[in-house]
């Protein structure tokens, strides 16, 4: 789990999100929260003719939530609805500790990354926080 921290792909996701901000007009919106830690956002997506053109987040948290949330909206933005829905899926399996597939973490990219929080209880909230906000967003649709 240490490389986690000393990883510099995960510390600049956590340092400096590219991917946090206030997006002007949303098509959806929804928040989230892990009450366990107080960690809260609210994710936004611009989605046009099935795609995520735009995907952002507001709000706080620990660095393994603030990361795990920029790492994901880097990941779906450009990607069909079903597929952000599909990633979701994979990258909540991994962090519950469900083997995949090589072909699975690639398709995660960089979320793959964090597949060792599932080894640590108390963090796996903090990893899932942005990718269950999106699945219950998706689901909404």
């Amino acid at each position: 789990m240490g490389n986690l921290y000393t990883s510099t792909t995960f510390m600049e996701h956590n340092s400096h999100p590219d991917y946090k901000y206030e997006m002007d007009s949303p098509t959806l919106t929804h928040d989230g929260i892990n009450p366990s830690c107080g960690d809260e956002l609210t994710l936004q997506l611009r989605v046009e003719n099935d795609v995520i053109k735009e995907a952002s987040f507001v709000g706080h948290g620990c660095a393994i939530s603030q990361a795990s949330a920029d790492i994901m909206a880097d990941l779906i933005t450009g990607e069909t609805v079903e597929e952000a829905k599909r990633l979701a899926g994979l990258f909540l399996s991994m962090i519950r500790g469900d083997e995949l597939t090589e072909e699975d973490y690639e398709d995660l990219d960089e979320a793959a990354q964090l597949k060792d929080i599932s080894h640590m209880p108390a963090r796996v909230k903090c990893a899932e926080l942005a990718w269950r906000t999106l699945d219950g967003m998706l689901d909404k649709q």
